[in-house]
Formats: structure tokens, sequence, C-alpha cells
């Protein structure tokens, strides 16, 4: 996609009187008596207020600061039409580039051509599109952090018939890719007896969670598409005399780690938001600069455990 010209236009002059631009993990060197030093407007729509979503917010706002941005930040609080308007919002402001952290994949498409007409290049997190009609993307590979946690009921489940429930997030975007990774890795002795959305609301997981308890008394696994979900479900089981219920779920923040070590949880895959946020920031000046760096981006993915709870890394650093 071309650079938009609007971004070249020289309004404000920006000294650094080292001749460098700082970036949250290094330094990348400005390009002298290049228009292309002027102060970028970056676009965030982000998809909810989940601890992901803060906690991505929270990245992007300290990355755009380091990296002498201006920001502007919008939320689609989990629906497609709210993003739309969020995205018309953004070209009316005429940012340099959007990020957007899309809350239904079926509707980025119609977003991605609204921001291009108006030659407003668009940088994903989390999922990816057609590389011809984004800017870029740092990616966590959702279906892969799904299978993580299915590999792990397998090996604790072994050879044993058990039930597994899956209480999903939001319908479309990163839930679906979650639980198609989950529920496609699982082995032939793992049945899904139960799957509801609990929308990425912990009030909405606990009772999603009671209903499954009382309907499935012999369940023995849950997956839970992020851990405030998840310590919602744990209490509901727990109440509906299910504590048998080994819950694996998604995040890895510091919460979900003590819970992994009192067995309140028994597995976690570990993708750091704040890596996310920090990354799409960098990468997305860097494509607007023709600097180079890498067009798809990954988030590093980890299951943990107990067992490797004290090596996990950071969900969101204590900066942020």
């Amino acid at each position: 996609m071309p650079t938009p010209a609007r971004r070249r236009r020289a309004t404000h002059v920006l000294l650094l009187g080292a001749g460098l631009l700082l970036s949250g993990c290094g330094l990348y060197p400005a390009d002298s008596g290049s228009a292309d030093d002027d102060p970028l407007t970056l676009g965030f729509v982000n998809g909810g207020d989940s601890q992901f979503h803060t906690c991505l917010q929270r990245s992007v706002e300290i990355a755009a600061k380091n990296n002498f941005a201006r920001l502007v930040t919008a939320n689609s609080k989990q629906d497609p039409a709210t993003e739309l308007a969020n995205i018309e919002d953004m070209i009316a402001r005429e940012v340099d580039a959007i990020i957007l952290q899309t809350v239904d994949t079926d509707a980025l498409k119609r977003d991605i051509e609204k921001a291009g007409k108006a030659d407003i290049p668009v940088f994903l997190t989390s999922v990816s599109a057609d590389p011809d009609d984004i800017l870029g993307a740092v990616v966590v590979d959702l279906e892969a952090v799904g299978r993580l946690d299915a590999q792990w009921v397998a090996d604790d489940a072994a050879d044993r018939d058990v039930e597994v429930a899956v209480i999903a997030g939001a319908p479309g975007a990163a839930s679906d890719l979650l639980v198609g990774g989950f529920t496609e890795a699982l082995p032939a002795n793992a049945e899904v007896v139960a799957n509801q959305p609990g929308m990425f609301d912990a009030d909405t997981a606990g009772k999603v969670a009671g209903t499954m308890a009382r309907a499935h008394p012999d369940l023995g696994y849950a997956f839970v598409a992020n851990e405030q979900m998840a310590f919602a479900a744990r209490e509901a089981f727990d109440a509906a005399g299910a504590d048998q219920v080994r819950i694996v779920t998604v995040n890895g923040t510091d919460e979900a780690l003590a819970a992994l070590k009192d067995g309140r949880f028994s597995a976690t895959v570990s993708n750091s938001a704040g890596n996310t946020g920090e990354l799409a920031v960098r990468n997305t000046i860097a494509l607007l600069r023709d600097r180079k760096t890498e067009k798809i981006d990954h988030t590093p993915i980890r299951l943990v455990t107990k067992g490797n709870a004290d090596t996990a890394p950071l969900y969101c650093p204590a900066d942020y």
C-alpha cells in the first residue's frame, strides 16, 4: 500500500539534537533533511476492555510517546459497527496510519477497504490479513495458542475418555481462532460437551460455567478464552461442586501465574500484550518511514504450568 501523501506534510519540525529517533526497543537513525522526520499521528482502535485490551492500549501509548508520535485512541467495545465508526473517525482526523485490534475478522476487510479509499494504511494487532492490503501486523498465532492448551489436556487425560467444555470470548476474530485451534487439536478421547461464549466478560463467563457444571456433572476440563473469564469460571465451578474441573486458559498475567501455583488453573499460554503493543507502534513507524522491519511480525507464545510459572514471560511489564 503506498505511503499516504498527508504524512509528508511539513506542518511541524521535530528537532532531535543527536539526529536519532528513539524507539521503545532501540535507536533509529533519522533521515537527514527529510520530511519523514515530521511527527506522525497514529490512530489506535482497540477492541474491548479486557485486561489484554487495557495492557495493549497502555503499551501502545508508551511506545508512541517514546517514538515522538501523536496518538489518537478509540474503543470498539466488541461491536463491529462501532469499529467501523471508529475507523471513519480516524479517517476524518487524517491520521497517518491506523493500528487496529479488530473485534470481527468478517468485518475486517470492510474496515481495511474503507481506510484504503482514504489512503490511510492499517496495521493489525493479534491477527493478520492479505499482506497486500495492510501496512503490516503483529500476529499472535491464536490457533497455536489453542493447540498448546489442547495438548496439555491430551497429555493430562492420557487414554481416559473425558468431557471438555469451552467458554469462548465474543464470536468472531480472536475467540474463533483460539477455540478452533483448541477443539481441532483435542484427541478423540476428549469430547467437547459444551461450547458457549463468555463475551470476554467475567460475569457472563461465571454464569456460563455454572450452567455447564450443572448440565455436565462429569465435566473434567474447561478451556476459557482469557484469564479474567477463567477466574470467574473457577469460582462458579467450585460453587457448583465441580472443583474437579481443570481449567486451561490464555494470557499469562501475574494473577494467572499465582493461580497456576495454587492449583486454581492447570495451564495457560503466555502472549505478552505489552510486547504486542510495543512492536505494533515500532513497526508501524518503521514501515511508514520505509525502514527495514518485519511486515508481519509475531508475538512469542509459551505454554505455562505450575512447573515453569516462575520463568514465564511478563505479560504486562510493571512500568506499563
